[in-house]
């Protein structure tokens, strides 16, 4: 049975979504089942046998309205990962300076928490440097994958 991973995005004007969709069929295409979620529930989360969240960042560093209601529960809920394996892709604009990527950082930390295992380190795509954040997040996921 092939495995499962539940993909969680944050997306204020759609480029994380498109990101989040091109990665679940790169995803497919590797031979996983692919969940996409952008209004998810705890339980879903916790049903969840890997976990890939796509957020990009607003304001202050803040997580985009879709997703900030599932973080809050999960930081405090707190439901344990337990080994299981998490990826983290975060969005974000260096000219915005300690906030850049917040969102994804944030969410980075709180799987650690969680005793979640990463996949591998979190990736920051740089709007500055990347026109199109598919560029280096489809490669990353064939490489990690």
């Amino acid at each position: 049975m092939a495995q499962q991973i539940s993909v969680f995005y944050g997306s204020v004007y759609g480029n994380a979504q498109q990101v989040a969709e091109e990665a679940a069929d790169t995803l497919t295409a590797l031979g996983y089942r692919v969940d996409l979620l952008d209004d998810p529930q705890v339980s879903d989360f916790q049903e969840a046998q890997e976990v890939l969240f796509i957020s990009s960042t607003t304001g202050q560093g803040d997580i985009p309205p879709n997703l900030e209601p599932f973080i809050l529960d999960l930081e405090s809920r707190f439901p344990l990962l337990d080994g299981r394996k998490f990826a983290v892709v975060a969005l974000g604009d260096s000219s915005y300076g300690e906030t850049y990527c917040g969102a994804g950082r944030r969410i980075y930390e709180l799987m650690e928490e969680l005793m979640g295992t990463p996949r591998t380190q979190l990736l920051e795509v740089d709007a500055i440097e990347t026109l199109e954040p598919t560029e280096e997040v489809l490669p990353w996921i064939k490489q990690y994958y």
